[in-house]
């Protein structure tokens, strides 16, 4: 379909014709570049994250449930289309995920979570879409600082609540009902509980959903 790099999407065919590795958003007209060699380094990164979270707050195994979750979702918002790292909804508002054939969602998550990249300059445009759209919390990870900024949503614009860094554990908004152990996301040596042997996986890819006992295809 020629170069299309620097051409703005005008309708959402604009979007589906687009060939593989492109990403497509519409936010603002913003045109993002392909997906690059760094961003999917930064898949794993995602995946543990996912990983840390599904099991307490989407399985309720220690942990109060309630949540679902989805990797990069594509979210059709009233300022456009946006396609964020990880994404979260409250089960009392959205009670399932869509059907797997469903390209996209309108529903605005309760939870964000970006990944800081070279890529993320337009992150103040974001910012806004997911404020306008009363998206309750974001999260930014910063792979390279090995940091995470918690933001909550205010009425008039966004208030970051903390900042986590390096092996740390925390409680983070929304889900500080269980601490979760900040070394995982970076590989770093993980701080071990009694009885834990070394060595042990202590975090999983959010994909394993579907082989978990009682989940996926019966």
């Amino acid at each position: 379909m020629g170069d299309i790099r620097g051409k703005k999407p005008r309708t959402y065919e604009d979007i589906a014709a687009l060939p593989l590795p492109w990403v497509a958003e519409t936010l603002e007209g913003l045109w993002p570049e392909p997906a690059s060699r760094a961003a999917v380094d930064l898949l794993p990164l995602v995946h543990r994250l996912g990983a840390l979270l599904v099991r307490p707050f989407d399985w309720a195994r220690g942990g109060p449930g309630g949540w679902w979750f989805l990797e990069t979702p594509e979210l059709h918002l009233e300022s456009g289309v946006v396609v964020p790292a990880l994404a979260a909804w409250r089960r009392a508002a959205v009670p399932e995920p869509p059907e797997p054939e469903s390209p996209w969602l309108t529903p605005a998550p309760d939870w964000v979570c970006e990944v800081l990249s070279p890529r993320s300059g337009e992150l103040a445009s974001r910012m806004h879409a997911y404020h306008q759209a009363r998206v309750a919390h974001v999260w930014l990870l910063d792979p390279a600082r090995c940091r995470v900024e918690v933001y909550r949503r205010g009425n008039r614009g966004w208030a970051r609540v903390a900042v986590h860094e390096g092996s740390a554990r925390m409680r983070a908004e929304p889900f500080d009902a269980v601490v979760l152990d900040l070394g995982a996301l970076w590989l770093q040596e993980p701080t071990l509980t009694a009885g834990t042997p070394k060595g042990s996986v202590l975090v999983r890819r959010a994909s394993e959903v579907a082989s978990e006992p009682g989940r996926g295809a019966t």
